[in-house]
């Protein structure tokens, strides 16, 4: 859930100037809302497949015969594969155009989805998953750069807010439509459900995305590309910023990995359908991160960042209760903050970036992926070892570092707020 500013653009991130009749896409404008679906449509895509098999893992350790640790590498294989190929995905969008390299990724990506639930093994399922998280890397990779380039900067956070909301909207049905489908046809019927879905959504998006006007194609020269990279990753901000991603999503991929282990067992005991629907909770994500741009005018980029930390820390404990209530209250505490926090960050890279769009957006999507399979890893090992506490435990650890990391950020602001003054 992202890197530019409103300077013109070097290096690898070409960007086109803006003339000056700004003809970049604004909210009520022609092709703002066909933009906005199309990229809406595609976070769904990216997101129902990319955590398809989560919501599935107790069926598929059934299924295979394999312990919770070793089922969920079907979900950080997946993530995994994205956060490695999201950088070389967003140099070729910078050479090939954002279009054109989202709908290469979808169509591979979709293509996979539809052959994954003919996996004869568990091994086979989990290189079909990483193969086909590296074919998604290119949406991420490229969408928040193409809002970067077409979108003006004033509607540049809720623009891709929307994006953001798209993902959680993924997310949500895919776990929830699987969950239903599991308990009556089995898991494999479910998997090829959400390839079908994906299929609707790849194909909608090509026809609805506008041309892009902005672009400039740029190079694919290695030399170029990892000094841009370095650049990046020499400002503090950006590192602050990556590592807060990295960290939030930590949290999410561990409770969303694991929560359905724990609802299947004592004191719940919930059939897979009933635990699929949990997974609704992800329409508080698409409201969280759809307001983050009213969130950051009233409480600044690090206040949002608190008010989103503090509140997933408030789930998280909630989440320990037996009271299934509670454990929902706590769920939605936990969605609520993490996509606010997601959005606030990746937003807040797009503004930070002086050049090199797609590569510092790459960067903040492979830290953020990064901690997703951490998460999805750690939290089950946790689990394993400690029960639900283990997992909630790994969690608070990650809000921590989202706490301390903000908290790094104000001092050094006012540091520079001296030296400037002086």
């Amino acid at each position: 859930m992202s890197p530019a500013s409103t300077g013109a653009s070097t290096v690898v991130g070409a960007v086109s100037s803006v003339p000056a009749a700004d003809s970049r896409l604004a909210p009520g404008g022609p092709g703002y809302r066909r933009m906005s679906f199309a990229l809406f449509l595609a976070g769904v895509a990216t997101f129902a497949l990319l955590y398809s098999t989560q919501a599935l893992l107790p069926l598929v350790s059934d299924g295979y015969g394999v312990s919770a640790s070793d089922a969920s590498w079907t979900v950080a294989a997946a993530t995994g594969g994205l956060a490695l190929f999201v950088i070389p995905m967003s140099a070729l969008s910078e050479r090939f155009g954002r279009r054109t390299v989202m709908t290469a990724s979808l169509a591979v990506a979709v293509t996979v989805g539809l052959l994954v639930p003919f996996a004869p093994s568990l091994g086979v399922l989990i290189v079909l998953r990483g193969v086909q998280g590296a074919a998604l890397a290119g949406v991420p990779a490229s969408a928040q750069a193409y809002l970067a380039e077409e979108v003006r900067p004033r509607a540049l956070v809720t623009a891709i807010g929307l994006f953001v909301a798209g993902n959680s909207v993924g997310g949500m049905s895919g776990r929830v439509i699987t969950g239903w489908v599991a308990q009556e046809w089995g898991w494999r019927v479910a998997l090829g459900t959400i390839g079908v879905i994906a299929v609707g959504c790849a194909v909608a998006f090509r026809l609805l995305l506008p041309a892009p006007r902005h672009f400039k194609a740029g190079s694919l020269h290695p030399r170029r590309l990892l000094g841009t990279v370095s650049d990046h990753l020499a400002d503090p901000l950006l590192r602050r910023l990556y590592a807060i991603g990295a960290l939030f999503m930590t949290v999410f991929g561990g409770v969303y990995t694991v929560i359905g282990y724990r609802l299947a067992q004592e004191p719940f005991s919930l059939p897979q359908g009933v635990i699929g629907s949990i997974f609704l909770i992800y329409l508080v994500g698409t409201v969280s991160a759809s307001t983050a741009g009213r969130l950051v005018g009233r409480l600044g980029r690090r206040g949002a960042l608190y008010l989103a930390g503090g509140t997933t820390a408030a789930g998280l404990l909630l989440s320990l209760a037996d009271s299934l209530p509670l454990v929902l209250l706590g769920l939605v505490l936990i969605t609520a903050g993490f996509f606010a926090g997601h959005a606030v960050a990746s937003s807040a890279v797009s503004k930070t970036a002086s050049h090199g769009r797609a590569q510092a957006s790459a960067l903040y999507q492979s830290a953020y992926y990064i901690g997703s399979s951490a998460g999805s890893t750690v939290g089950a090992l946790a689990f394993h070892a400690s029960g639900w506490a283990g997992t909630v435990g790994v969690g608070l650890l990650a809000i921590l570092g989202v706490v301390t990391i903000t908290a790094l950020g104000s001092v050094a602001a006012r540091r520079q707020v001296l030296a400037n003054a002086h």
